[in-house]
């Protein structure tokens, strides 16, 4: 008698292990089912997470025993080749180099000007105006900086939803906001004050922090958060 052949798309899509780690995360997923994603694809007879129970059995059950396992003791496993080996060497020896690595150390923005030094190459000597946001986590420390818009040499336009987006994304807490100004006049115009009001209310909306916003030209900055003139 012929055994029907058992695929991963057969599964239910719940069960399967990428749309389960897309619904659930990483830490969704058992380690058979991780390794069955390295893997990729089955064979004819056996399915990602066939293979992914072999190598595990292989190795006792023991990821330590797995991570030491050569190319040639995994390609004695049948349909695991040296492609699928090496996707799986290569997993453990990222995860290696993670563990030696040293924590990255973010900048903190303790005041105006450690947020104008970051900014200040980028923005101080444009001819045209650029608006970037600083995105912050709860010990003010910088996750990412983002241009949201480029313009011309006398505005550029600003969507509030790009930021909001930016900083959904992050997970930020906090926000600082620059552009320049390339004719080197750092009073925030109206519009700067208009903008910059609406994103505050719409930041509050998300439980965001809008700290600042920094005007930047050849001639220093300034810092509305510091002269009192935010909304």
């Amino acid at each position: 008698m012929e055994y029907p052949i058992f695929r991963i798309r057969d599964l239910a899509v719940e069960d399967r292990p990428r749309e389960k780690c897309l619904r659930q995360g990483t830490s969704g997923l058992s380690n058979t089912e991780l390794l069955a994603i390295l893997i990729g694809t089955g064979t004819k007879k056996q399915s990602a997470l066939d293979l992914a129970r072999l190598i595990l059995q292989q190795a006792g059950n023991d990821l330590h025993h797995l991570g030491k396992l050569s190319l040639a003791e995994m390609e004695k496993i049948n349909g695991i080749g040296q492609a699928k080996a090496i996707r799986i060497q290569a997993c453990f020896e990222l995860a290696r180099r993670r563990k030696a690595a040293p924590p990255a150390i973010r900048p903190k923005i303790r005041c105006s000007q450690d947020a104008w030094k970051l900014l200040e190459g980028i923005l101080s000597d444009l001819q045209h105006e650029e608006f970037w946001i600083l995105l912050l986590n709860r010990s003010n420390q910088i996750i990412d900086q983002v241009r949201i818009s480029q313009g011309g040499i006398s505005g550029t336009v600003t969507d509030v939803r790009l930021i909001l987006n930016a900083a959904v994304e992050k997970l930020a807490s906090g926000i600082i906001l620059a552009h320049n100004h390339p004719s080197g006049n750092l009073s925030p115009s109206e519009a700067d004050i208009k903008i910059t009001k609406k994103i505050k209310e719409a930041a509050q909306l998300l439980d965001l922090s809008l700290l600042d916003h920094l005007i930047l030209s050849d001639q220093g900055y300034l810092s509305m958060a510091d002269d009192n003139l935010m909304p």
